[in-house]
């Protein structure tokens, strides 16, 4: 028995394992992307290649997408109302809980519902089906979906309202670089002084200090130097911006947050916008005049 038609927007570095994973799993799928080349391998294996986001729209009832920005999300959630099929937009992207209410009132002025699903796992948990998936919307609606969203990961229904899955993904991705960022000092600190960085890493995976730096990101990404977590620094820098906003709006302060924000703009303007955002240590080594690298 043939599984139900979907629509996929934005088919690049997360969206893309996404949506092979739909294929793969057996659903039909209509997709678009700006980028043609994004969608080739994805035709390839079966999937329909549309010309717009209102074509997507006019080609299945739930539409996912996976974009990079809030703006480019809200032009989007947009275009997709010019669809004549869609019943329901499901937003895996990362665009803050205003941006992400906003969105469900815009298309429930045409009788669309969205379900506010941001992912966090990276690349690798989009290729491997590992990612956590964060719902908020209409219980009944993720209901309805919860099959194809359990092909991207393991679900967790945070509420009813659109934008608290926003607020739990971007609380999320915080901690994510604020592990990443006061690790970078700790073990540049330690190169420094003559310790071994990898040695560094299992003291501190078998200790009190372990996280998810130390576990994953040192010792896979930069102490090899290949800075390829799959998580590019401005994408970073947006998230902890939106979190750090978010939180002034609520009235809870961001010592910390801050301080994050800080290095993580200074590695940005060093080494761009797309660089991994593991290279949130290069700015702290330049300045110890060390590598953290293996002797």
């Amino acid at each position: 028995m043939a599984k139900e038609h979907l629509g996929f927007i934005g088919v690049g570095r997360m969206g893309g394992p996404m949506a092979r994973r739909l294929i793969e799993a057996g659903y039909q799928l209509t997709i678009y992307d700006t980028n043609e080349a994004a969608m080739a391998p994805l035709c390839a294996l079966g999937a329909s290649r549309a010309a717009s986001a209102a074509q997507v729209a006019s080609a299945a009832e739930a539409v996912f997408a996976s974009l990079p920005t809030p703006e480019i999300v809200a032009a989007v959630a947009e275009a997709v109302t010019g669809g004549n099929r869609i019943k329901t937009f499901v937003d895996l992207s990362t665009t803050g809980p205003r941006m992400s209410a906003a969105i469900a009132v815009r298309l429930g002025e045409h009788r669309i519902v969205t379900l506010d699903c941001p992912v966090s796992g990276g690349v690798a948990g989009a290729e491997k089906g590992t990612l956590a998936v964060m719902v908020s919307g209409p219980r009944e609606t993720l209901d309805a979906l919860r099959a194809p969203l359990e092909v991207f990961g393991k679900v967790f229904y945070v509420g009813d309202r659109p934008g608290l899955a926003q607020t739990m993904k971007l609380v999320n991705n915080l901690l994510s670089v604020a592990a990443l960022a006061i690790t970078s000092e700790g073990i540049v600190m330690g190169v420094k002084a003559g310790l071994d960085p990898l040695l560094m890493t299992e003291v501190i995976n078998a200790g009190s200090g372990r996280n998810s730096a130390t576990q994953d990101k040192f010792p896979k990404a930069i102490i090899p130097r290949r800075f390829n977590s799959g998580f590019a620094t401005g994408l970073a820098y947006k998230d902890v911006k939106l979190c750090l906003e978010e939180a002034e709006a609520l009235g809870v302060p961001m010592v910390v947050g801050n301080a994050v924000r800080q290095l993580l703009g200074i590695a940005k303007a060093m080494h761009g916008g797309d660089s991994d955002f593991t290279s949130i240590v290069r700015p702290v080594e330049a300045w110890a005049g060390v590598e953290v690298k293996r002797k």
